[in-house]
């Protein structure tokens, strides 16, 4: 083979390890790991999910499915027992419920010794992200969110095999949603399934004397104003009333949003004060600084 094949070759395959997960170079060869990959918050996260496993409701008209799957740690081998698992999609009319006490199609389950969950619901369908722009149809997804003590809580998207929009959306056909594109199979009782196994990553702890200096309100450029808030062990981003984004801490004052951006660097200066430069895409940034110097 010649050389200049063989280095293309390579890195095809490094590419599509890397699409799994994370690669280290030990020395002699690159060794991968499995972690469920991270995708973006969206916009229509609501905490405090009434702790259920059936989602459906009487009078929908929606395709009934059952969401399945076992939470691993990082060896992907080991059952967690009591991880808190959070979903939250659309339903059959591409409206997620906001606002109301029932909190239609979001609920939460707590993992048993064998790590086990399972959902009720129906499939989501496609939606229009903005009612003015054909672009921005989201394929039918299901959004997951998995917290555990000691690991690093996951925020990621379930999309589904012959979606429509799946191979045009921004998010799913990145390549580090590929092991998320599932199939809907029947069970055994003829229920369609999907089945989504988890594997955590371990946690990158920070000082919690440093997220409280961080967090908090900031007045950015044109008048734009950000929320920092903690929560777990996510740095969540809240912009006018909306959960915008989640962002995990990956060292250095550095926080990345679930698919590369947004990224968010704190600078804690010597007057007590806090700078944040918010990296949105790779064109787009901006700076600013706390409303409120720290109190020491």
């Amino acid at each position: 083979m010649q050389r200049r094949t063989f280095i293309k070759s390579s890195s095809l395959t490094v590419i599509s390890i890397s699409a799994f997960g994370g690669l280290n170079w030990n020395g002699k060869n690159f060794e991968g790991d499995n972690a469920t990959t991270t995708d973006i918050l969206g916009p229509f996260y609501r905490p405090g999910a009434p702790l259920r496993s059936n989602l459906r409701l009487p009078k929908s008209n929606g395709a009934p499915i059952v969401l399945r799957g076992i939470i691993f740690k990082e060896d992907g081998k080991t059952p967690i027992n009591n991880a808190l698992v959070e979903i939250w999609h659309c339903d059959e009319q591409e409206v997620y419920d906001n606002a109301s006490d029932d909190y239609n199609y979001r609920a939460a389950q707590k993992t048993k010794a064998d790590g086990k969950y399972t959902f009720k619901s129906i499939l989501p369908v496609p939606y229009k992200a903005d009612p003015n722009d054909e672009a921005s149809w989201r394929p039918a997804h299901i959004h997951m969110r998995v917290s555990v003590p000691d690991q690093q809580d996951l925020i990621t998207q379930i999309y589904f095999k012959g979606g429509k929009y799946v191979e045009t959306d921004k998010w799913s056909s990145s390549p580090g949603a590929v092991n998320r594109i599932l199939p809907v199979s029947k069970s055994s009782s003829g229920e369609s399934e999907i089945v989504f196994n988890v594997v955590m990553a371990k946690e990158f702890p920070l000082d919690p004397k440093v997220y409280a200096r961080i967090t908090g309100l900031y007045q950015l450029q044109d008048n734009m104003n950000v929320e920092f808030l903690k929560n777990d062990d996510l740095l969540f981003m809240k912009q006018n009333g909306w959960l915008r984004a989640s962002l995990k801490y990956i060292g250095n004052n550095s926080f990345v949003g679930g698919i590369g951006y947004p990224k968010v660097v704190f600078e804690l200066l010597k007057d007590g004060n806090v700078k944040v430069v918010i990296e949105r895409t790779a064109d787009i940034t901006y700076t600013g600084t706390k409303f409120l110097k720290y109190e020491q």
